[in-house]
């Protein structure tokens, strides 16, 4: 009792705030698209054929000649490319001074720039996707809203314990009438608490999994990829005119015909390599679409070094990802997850509301003794 009532507590404000954020995250493509205008891009066949990635990059840098390029992002949903650019490499690593140019993948033709003011789609999910994720502290909001998560599992677990005595004494599922709202809201409190256990299990723990994206990225940076790095210490240094990344992404399409390169980080950041591009795939099934294989390429040279395999953190992250937000089965299954949150807000605005209940009636026994 003392572990699910002080768990619970220690958590419910903050995962109100997840769970109301999280509400219209699941929906995030589907309000993207409805509150962004995609009139400007052009209407073309299905199978018209697509922009040389370098020239959208040489576009970019005659825009912005005082930046340096980081990274392209390829929109497998939407025929558009994103080149992300910085003043410096550490600037980059602040979200805030990143800027961005976004093509049209055909025509090459400029569908929005950072400056020009964000879609209000893009706005509104990006400021609802950082409070959700780490309240715009950065790293120390995210590994706090990990805590968070582990009480939220803590409290769930307890709660199950509780919840096994507590049925003895009633049939499943009983909603007692007539005895006042406290005891109606106990009851309606421990059926939902039951009915949404599983799915609030399998939230709360793929939601501390996301919470640790920074330092397990950070940790395969610091261990496997720096030894992939370490046994190729003959490769020669980057020179300031890389190579194609168009062809890069050639070789990487030839070498695996069944993935889709979705992005790729430019040599020199902090995300990648020194002296290659860093070119992230996924597959084209329901399953394989969620997993990422990270290849390789000399930026030098052009040349395939290397198709990196993750490790099992890295895995579990990436299931962990689909699981959280149920956006791997299609619009059916977000509005599942949509109903769940919702049925989960009441479980934390009931427990909250027990509590206050609980403390008002025992605060009124202690005046009405004082008086007597």
């Amino acid at each position: 009792m003392v572990v699910h009532k002080w768990t619970s507590l220690a958590c419910t404000a903050f995962l109100l705030v997840i769970c109301l954020t999280g509400l219209p995250l699941i929906f995030r493509e589907e309000i993207s698209d409805w509150l962004d205008d995609s009139s400007s891009r052009a209407e073309l066949p299905a199978d018209a054929p697509s922009a040389d990635i370098d020239d959208l990059v040489a576009e970019a840098r005659r825009r912005h000649p005082d930046m340096i390029v980081a990274a392209i992002l390829i929109d497998d949903a939407k025929p558009q490319v994103v080149v992300w650019m910085a003043s410096s490499w550490a600037d980059f690593q602040d979200a805030g001074r990143r800027r961005f140019i976004k093509f049209d993948s055909r025509t090459g033709q400029v569908l929005g720039e950072s400056g020009s003011g964000k879609s209000p789609g893009a706005a509104f999910v990006d400021w609802m996707l950082h409070l959700h994720a780490d309240l715009f502290v950065g790293l120390g909001g995210e590994l706090f809203l990990g805590v968070i998560g582990l009480l939220f599992v803590a409290a769930v677990v307890s709660g199950v314990v509780l919840y096994g005595p507590f049925m003895r004494k009633l049939a499943f599922g009983a909603v007692r009438q007539g005895q006042g709202s406290r005891i109606r809201w106990l009851d309606l409190h421990n059926l939902l608490g039951i009915v949404t256990l599983s799915w609030a299990l399998v939230v709360g723990v793929t939601g501390v999994v996301n919470e640790l994206t920074t330092p397990l990225f950070a940790l395969w940076q610091r261990t496997d990829l720096r030894a992939v790095l370490a046994a190729q210490a003959g490769t020669p240094p980057t020179v300031p005119e890389l190579s194609s990344l168009q062809a890069a992404l050639a070789a990487v399409r030839g070498a695996m015909p069944d993935r889709f390169a979705t992005s790729a980080a430019f040599p020199g950041s902090p995300y990648g390599t020194p002296h290659h591009y860093l070119i992230w795939t996924k597959g084209t099934t329901p399953l394989t679409a969620r997993l990422l294989t990270p290849v390789m390429v000399d930026a030098h040279t052009g040349e395939l070094r290397e198709i990196l395999t993750l490790p099992w953190y890295l895995r579990a992250l990436e299931v962990s990802r689909p699981l959280h937000f149920g956006d791997y089965g299609g619009l059916p299954l977000k509005v599942i997850w949509a109903l769940l949150d919702v049925v989960t807000i009441t479980v934390l605005a009931s427990g909250l509301y027990l509590w206050l209940s609980k403390r008002r009636q025992r605060d009124q026994v202690e005046v009405e003794a004082g008086r007597g």
